[in-house]
């Protein structure tokens, strides 16, 4: 047990081994469908079996009073800061963590010698460069310059790579606060050579940087009821556990800058020109967007370089995080977005090799997120959403930074304006999860990518129908999961050891909800419970327990079994049609089979070949139901079909029974992941039906079933899974009769000869790499 809640807090691969252990080993059932508690975390006053905090649920809170400067002729950011950090937990405190973010770029730092590596035949300076990846760190990281109490008295401190440990002067009791002063600096680096999620990028053509700053400062971890403090190391790849707070931010740039930041700018009218200053008082109540910055002005900043410096000052309040983005060379347009009665000002900015896209799309589709997240969730709470094209897709709280540029001479393709639009949904949506219901990504990547994905889905779909949505649809991530075993991994994996991370965390977790919403629990039910997560666990700290425990808490749906085979385990969904048997009654109620499986050829009992008399033909009222069907008792077993026989119901009843036609279809569970049974049936007058039999058919035994079916019409053809919702990975074996499906290579040739009957001419790809007019 103790090993099992170990894993629970998200500490490795021991869930495969958990989701392993059988509550009934040796037996077709009562594994599957087995409670799911001896997974989770035992409930307590924290956190309820119903999957809502606790009557003492708590936690910590930490506020920031800063002050940043940019020196762009070094790329060097300097600050400092006040942190007061509020022990509402019931634990005395002798130590505090913070999470030093910026040291992932340091020599020192162990993920830079921890990756495997390879050596190739011919290899490039790059490739050369990444065996020893600490070398181009030389001179990166943050320095700490000061650390004192709120009297300037010195703190001791200890730097474990991306950590940072301050020991407290005294215990902080609960409900005390702690007050301290941080000074540091950092070498900014530059995106175009060194990984991470911040840095600069460097425009050749106008001799300009577009800085992209973010988990900039020394910021406080995560202290909680479930866990204590989190100090899993920041390596480049699984994100943020951060403590909500408010923060008062002073931006030090170059005054001809212009910046995007978390929160709202408190001296706009200080930093902007009138004309910037009345347009965006303009965008208060625009319903199109305002160029607050216009790309004529942002052209002409980028021909100089101010010497004169600026200070933006920003306020937000109740969020986890803070980043911002500075450049001369921005574009800035807004316009004001109703969410369910408060106005929320959509803003993006962008260079101009976005422009063509950003100032068709970015804002409205900001708009567009804000309002269908908030639809399935809560309403948005802050008072401005951002989008930045940086060239990359990172979220902070209200900022997201994307990516999505034009060509040269201002087109795009489609694919660019698809991934753009869909990039910027992603980011802005992230504002939800994990920036509001605040998850932890460095043990549950899922959490925070995966619930994103899947309201990334939604959105896509009401922008568009015909969006081309890459995650959420269930034929999708059947790819994946075709994958041998050694290939696959549970979602509820530990952050970094993901090791297909877009698969697995986005695609399969996404492609889980999906399946609950669209085909295992229904959209009604669904959007209730997940909107009461979303209720439940704002500007919270959820675990994945919280989640399924309230999923199935305000659905009334038992879900133990979705949860253990889909994100604690890795077997496939692959249902087989085995066999497909056809009955008739005859006008005596006694059961035919139609087109049966063999027909009899023993000489003794073929009566067309002997010239034997048998009691039975001698004397007909010695035949009975067995006599006309002899494999009825194997063909029904406990289906009992055989009871309605002529000796049992009077001719009225039997009557409605006689030009029915029973299909008995034996089914059996190949993958291990268990589904509902959704089958389409193809008639002899070419009508179609689909009808779904619940995952609990499975219920007493999880490996094979045997149903019987009862239809007016005669049954040309069957398909399980006919709109490809439960990511079956075999399709082949789900119809009937068996049809031979084209291989992939076939695949593309008919649609090559099918593109070239078209007008337009090539294929779907082609069409999709044409260049598009940018107006």
């Amino acid at each position: 047990m103790k090993k099992i809640l170990f894993l629970i807090t998200g500490l490795g691969y021991t869930c495969l081994t958990a989701y392993g252990q059988m509550n009934n080993p040796g037996s077709n059932h009562g594994n599957r469908f087995e409670e799911l508690n001896y997974l989770l975390a035992t409930p307590n006053e924290y956190r309820t079996a119903s999957g809502a905090p606790g009557p003492k649920y708590w936690q910590q809170r930490a506020d920031y009073d800063m002050a940043v400067e940019l020196d762009e002729p070094n790329n060097v950011l300097k600050g400092t800061e006040t942190i007061t950090y509020y022990n509402n937990s019931p634990n005395p405190l002798n130590y505090i963590w913070l999470q030093l973010d910026e040291n992932y770029q340091s020599p020192k730092g162990a993920n830079n010698y921890a990756n495997s590596s390879h050596i190739d035949n011919a290899m490039t300076d790059a490739q050369l460069s990444n065996l020893e990846p600490w070398r181009k760190f030389q001179g990166y990281g943050v320095n700490i310059t000061r650390a004192t109490d709120a009297n300037f008295r010195t703190l001791k401190y200890t730097i474990n790579q991306t950590m940072m440990r301050i020991d407290l002067p005294s215990t902080l009791n609960p409900g005390q606060r702690f007050v301290f002063k941080l000074d540091w600096n950092y070498r900014i680096p530059d995106k175009a050579t060194r990984p991470g999620r911040g840095g600069y990028e460097y425009f050749a053509e106008d001799d300009n940087n577009l800085y992209s700053i973010s988990q900039f400062y020394p910021r406080m971890a995560v202290y909680s009821d479930f866990q204590g403090w989190q100090t899993l190391q920041f390596t480049g790849g699984a994100e943020f556990a951060l403590t909500f707070g408010n923060f008062k931010v002073s931006i030090t740039v170059p005054s001809d800058h212009v910046i995007a930041a978390t929160g709202e700018c408190q001296n706009y009218k200080n930093v902007l020109s009138a004309a910037q200053y009345n347009r965006w008082q303009q965008a208060q109540t625009a319903k199109q967007p305002v160029e607050v910055v216009t790309l004529d002005e942002a052209l002409q900043a980028s021909k100089t370089k101010s010497t004169s410096k600026e200070t933006w000052v920003y306020k937000a309040d109740n969020v986890r995080d803070f980043a911002f983005n500075s450049s001369r060379r921005f574009v800035w347009d807004a316009m004001a977005t109703n969410i369910e009665g408060k106005k929320v000002m959509s803003m993006s900015y962008y260079g101009k090799e976005a422009y063509p896209l950003y100032r068709k799309y970015s804002t409205k589709v900001v708009a567009h997120t804000l309002k269908v997240y908030s639809k399935h969730t809560i309403p948005y709470p802050y008072p401005v959403a951002i989008s930045v094209e940086a060239a990359n897709g990172m979220e902070y709280p209200m900022l997201a930074m994307n990516y999505g540029r034009a060509e040269k001479d201002g087109t795009y393709t489609e694919a660019t304006k698809n991934g753009m639009i869909g990039v910027i949904i992603h980011e802005v949506g992230h504002n939800f999860f994990p920036m509001i219901v605040n998850s932890d990504e460095r043990q549950y990547w899922w959490m925070d990518e995966g619930l994103n994905s899947f309201m990334q889905f939604l959105a896509e779909q009401e922008f568009d129908i015909n969006f081309p949505s890459n995650r959420g649809p269930a034929h999708k991530i059947v790819d994946y999961m075709r994958l041998p075993k050694d290939k696959l991994e549970p979602i509820m994996t530990k952050g970094d050891a993901v090791a297909n991370v877009g698969s697995n965390a986005y695609g399969k977790a996404s492609t889980g909800l999906n399946i609950l919403r669209e085909t295992v629990m229904g959209p009604e039910l669904f959007d209730f419970a997940f909107k009461e997560y979303a209720k439940r666990w704002a500007f919270k700290h959820p675990t994945p327990a919280d989640l399924f425990r309230t999923m199935e808490d305000a659905s009334g749906v038992d879900l133990d079994w979705f949860w253990r085979g889909w994100y604690f385990g890795t077997d496939p969904v692959d249902i087989s049609i085995d066999s497909v048997k056809w009955f008739k009654l005859d006008p005596n109620g006694t059961a035919r089979t139609r087109k049966p499986d063999f027909e009899p050829t023993f000489v003794t009992r073929n009566r067309k070949d002997s010239s034997m008399k048998f009691a039975v033909d001698q004397d007909t009222s010695l035949r009975d139901f067995y006599y006309y069907n002899p494999q009825a008792t194997a063909d029904f077993g406990n289906q009992q079909l055989n009871t309605v026989s002529a000796a049992k119901a009077d001719k009225e009843n039997l009557d409605k029974w006689v030009n029915k036609n029973y299909y008995q279809l034996s089914f059996s569970n190949k993958g291990g992941m268990l589904m509902p049974v959704i089958l389409e049936w193809t008639y002899k007058d070419g009508t179609k039906e689909v009808e779904r039999i619940p995952v609990t058919i499975w219920r007493q035994n999880e490996q094979e079933v045997t149903k019987v079916f009862v239809k007016d019409k005669e049954v040309t053809a069957i398909r399980l899974d006919p709109y490809k919702e439960t990511a079956d990975i075999n399709e082949a074996n789900g119809m009937w009769p068996v049809k031979e499906l084209p291989n992939r290579f076939e695949l593309f040739k008919q649609s090559q000869s099918a593109s070239r009957g078209q007008s337009t001419g090539g294929n779907a790809f082609q069409q999709a790499q044409q260049k598009k007019p940018t107006r």
